[in-house]
């Protein structure tokens, strides 16, 4: 079956994006299209970029980034949770992707964002960083308000209206996740 991982976008302590990520996790495994895993950034303690070589050549010379590259390495498809931080990509975000480049060749991502804009500037950066990275990201994203889906703007109540934005991401990505395996097999036979 299928593998997309649900990439957590913070490590903050008290972080929402973990709210987030958890409930698109149980949005996820409602469908039975795909093995869901939340993959949270903050189990890999992923210390500002360290590699002494570009993520392009594989030379990981980090225990962590080894561990990191192996578990991305895992899924066909990733969702990415991200909040808005001065209007761009949260920023462990930004760093745990920037530690790999052909793990993440050849698959395809969906985008769940948000923030005062319901995160949608934060996914307008990540979609650049994905496209050179070769993820062919989906159109459509779960976009939620810091001011109506969160309670307290800590506690993840998304609105009915924006809980419905998932769902068509959802169907975009396994289909493309499906499509991009074909993609991968034909790069690996012209090898």
């Amino acid at each position: 079956m299928t593998k997309i991982a649900i990439v957590t976008g913070s490590t903050r302590p008290g972080r929402n994006n973990s709210g987030v990520a958890e409930w698109v996790l149980a949005q996820a495994k409602l469908r039975g299209d795909a093995d869901y895993e939340l993959v949270d950034i903050a189990d890999f303690n992923l210390p500002l970029l360290d590699e002494a070589y570009p993520a392009a050549y594989q030379n990981y010379q980090n225990e962590h980034t080894m561990v990191w590259a192996a578990k991305m390495n895992e899924f066909g498809g990733y969702i990415f949770i991200t909040g808005e931080y001065n209007h761009s990509v949260q920023p462990a975000l930004a760093n745990a992707i920037s530690y790999l480049n052909a793990e993440f060749n050849n698959k395809a991502a969906g985008m769940v964002g948000y923030g005062s804009a319901y995160g949608a500037r934060a996914m307008e950066h990540l979609r650049g960083i994905l496209s050179e990275l070769q993820v062919a990201h989906v159109q459509k994203t779960g976009m939620f308000s810091l001011f109506t889906d969160f309670e307290n703007f800590s506690v993840f109540k998304p609105t009915e209206q924006q809980a419905a934005s998932v769902e068509p991401m959802f169907d975009q990505l396994v289909s493309w996740t499906n499509a991009m395996k074909t993609v991968r097999e034909g790069a690996l036979a012209a090898v």
